[in-house]
């Protein structure tokens, strides 16, 4: 275990803000940390690839982070893989790919951590991480107890999970993933139609190609992804939507209702390409926030309620963050 004191998180949230901790423990696969912490009067937050973290202030506390040294999983028993909490999810996808196994494919080059993966309940282009994890292993730091969770106790849902909601109690060590050794494309998601899919390998290049596309590059300016959720409304408004603006996109039905398209909703309500202070809305995606040179933490949560508040007034739904603000 590593201990540093008073250390700036700049280079572990990829939004580029430079806050401090008061303490950062980094863990690495083989270390037993029981014990380590009195988390009753310790304040801890638990830091996946920081990909979805928003810092406002200097952390006064200790954060936790797993090591990103692993790049390859643990283990492996047949269409099973079990990968370290702190593996770099992409790396993940390449590894089984390169295995023949299948099913992440769609999850390229979405940024963050394996253990965050589960946390979010990472998805894009038609998958979402609970369709492959089978179980997840973490330390409860409240407990102080090693735990087992099934995909059915970590109650996964759009961009959520158990882990979301206790915050700085599960540190998550290892997630196994139900894999397939047939490839079968998943092209559901539209903008996938036409995408060449002969190898997963090839679908993976295809879908890398088009993220990177209408995202900003990491080494030029940070972000956290998409910033906010789609939101599902109930089929009343979507419908008086649907007749008030001809051109939004078809909404994608489900059991809670109908998910709408926040980028599109952004880009009516005029913010595309907007910056306010020193943060921006990526002009080539409207559900990115990013860092346009030097921004706060208070700047990037101003924008986003600037953001929220003219699409409340402009179309009548609400917009949640999807990135957690600290």
């Amino acid at each position: 275990m590593n201990n540093h004191e008073k250390i700036s998180l700049k280079p572990y949230n990829t939004f580029g803000i430079d806050v401090r901790a008061r303490r950062l423990v980094v863990i690495e696969p083989d270390d037993d940390f029981r014990g380590k912490w009195e988390v009753e009067s310790e304040r801890l937050l638990v830091l996946g690839g920081g990909s979805n973290m928003v810092f406002t202030k200097d952390y006064d506390g200790t954060v936790i982070t797993l090591s990103h040294s692993v790049t390859q999983p643990l283990g492996r028993s047949d269409t099973l893989v079990t990968a370290w909490g702190g593996m770099v999810m992409d790396d993940l996808v390449q590894w089984t790919l390169d295995h023949g196994l299948y099913g992440l494919e769609n999850l390229s080059a979405i940024p963050g951590t394996v253990g965050a993966s589960a946390v979010q309940n990472v998805g894009a282009y038609g998958a979402e991480a609970k369709d492959f994890i089978h179980s997840v292993e973490a330390y409860d730091l409240l407990e102080r107890r090693y735990c087992t969770f099934s995909n059915a106790d970590c109650h996964f849902a759009y961009r959520d999970s158990l882990f979301k909601h206790q915050p700085g109690r599960y540190l998550i060590l290892r997630v196994t993933y139900c894999l397939s050794e047939t490839f079968i494309p998943n092209l559901s998601y539209k903008a996938l139609e036409g995408m060449p899919h002969d190898t997963a390998q090839q679908l993976r290049e295809a879908i890398t190609e088009m993220r990177w596309s209408k995202l900003p590059r990491p080494e030029e300016h940070g972000s956290a992804g998409s910033f906010f959720k789609n939101p599902v409304v109930d089929e009343t408004t979507y419908f008086r939507l649907k007749d008030e603006h001809p051109d939004m996109p078809n909404a994608y039905r489900s059991d809670n209702g109908y998910k709408l398209s926040a980028g599109w909703l952004i880009d009516k309500a005029g913010w595309k390409g907007r910056t306010q202070d020193r943060v921006g809305v990526w002009p080539k995606n409207a559900l990115v926030l990013y860092n346009a040179g030097g921004c706060s933490g208070d700047e990037v949560r101003s924008l986003a309620a600037s953001i929220q508040q003219d699409v409340k007034q402009k179309f009548g739904v609400a917009l949640d963050p999807e990135a957690i603000i600290i």
